[in-house]
């Protein structure tokens, strides 16, 4: 919950003053009814009070005061409501580590087979475009309703050559920064990165994600794999095992700074939920919602039920 008038919340001081008003003058109210009374005398000539009835009225009006000032405030909570023109970016690494049976059936292969699962999370007025990279970015799909078009183009694709992300984010940035919506302004933008590991090419991907973060495009990382990964690698004439182990680091700090989030898969069913979960995130955005008239509402409420009940037990408002 946050307050569009913070400062009104100020008037809360007044709450803890009114009751230490209203305990003194009950204080008063009970030494002048028994000042001149001796004690045997008391019970007739200053019988009991009306109890719980006499406090009910000023309860009901102090909470009615403290909701009012709570509601001059202007109280707004955060509501999620479905995003009706918003883009996202798929930018898959195609590296050689990719290759990496680790996750089946290789990191490359549960890669597309969870893009579908994310497209079929994602709502159908969400345009999703989809980019690969190695050394070099190539964008397959522009971003696009038909989201059949964005899981045909993960057919076919190989593992080879080395990881430039920071090329990749660069050319998701421009291809989402140059969208626009029915109402000519740029939608609600994401990108999704999955990746195994650091950058070994190309321009900085902090840098780029701290852009990304700057125009308001957040950046969702995933790192798909194990530390025991491996490929094989043909070397003159003889092919090795080389170790390809999962490097979540690099893939985290591009999340912080771009203000996105960053999840780990460490197998095919993991990285399926992690894109589930993604869709449904991607395809809602938070509103605040602002409360001030029912929080007045029920503060004028409450000051209708004291007055009612001070006017009908003693004859008097307070």
């Amino acid at each position: 919950m946050s307050f569009a008038w913070p400062l009104a919340l100020i008037g809360m001081l007044a709450v803890p003053l009114l009751i230490r008003w209203y305990l003194g003058q009950q204080r008063r109210r009970v030494r002048a009814a028994t000042a001149f009374v001796t004690a045997p005398l008391r019970p007739s000539v200053a019988p009991a009070g009306p109890g719980w009835r006499r406090h009910a009225p000023m309860i009901a009006f102090l909470t009615a005061v403290a909701a009012l000032i709570f509601a001059a405030a202007r109280p707004q909570r955060s509501v999620a409501v479905p995003v009706t023109d918003g883009a996202v970016m798929l930018v898959d690494d195609v590296s050689s580590s990719m290759a990496a049976t680790d996750v089946k059936p290789s990191r490359l292969g549960a890669a597309g087979h969870s893009a579908e699962v994310f497209l079929a999370h994602t709502p159908s007025s969400t345009r999703v475009g989809l980019l690969v990279f190695n050394q070099t970015p190539q964008l397959l799909q522009s971003p696009t309703t038909d989201h059949a078009s964005v899981s045909g183009a993960f057919a076919g694709l190989h593992a080879n050559g080395h990881t430039a992300i920071g090329d990749a984010l660069s050319a998701a940035l421009r291809e989402l920064t140059r969208l626009r919506g029915a109402n000519g302004k740029r939608p609600p933008s994401a990108i999704v990165l999955l990746s195994d590991g650091t950058s070994t090419n190309g321009a900085d991907p902090i840098a780029v994600a701290r852009k990304a973060g700057a125009d308001g495009i957040p950046v969702y990382t995933v790192a798909v794999g194990t530390q025991h990964g491996t490929i094989r690698v043909r070397r003159g004439t003889h092919t090795v095992t080389v170790p390809v182990p999962l490097s979540a680091g690099e893939l985290a700090q591009i999340a912080s700074v771009s203000k996105g989030r960053a999840f780990t898969a460490a197998n095919a069913s993991g990285l399926s939920t992690v894109y589930a979960r993604l869709a449904a995130q991607l395809g809602h955005k938070h509103v605040k919602h602002e409360m001030t008239a029912s929080v007045a509402g029920a503060g004028l409420v409450l000051l209708l039920i004291g007055s009612t009940l001070s006017l009908g037990w003693f004859g008097r408002l307070v």
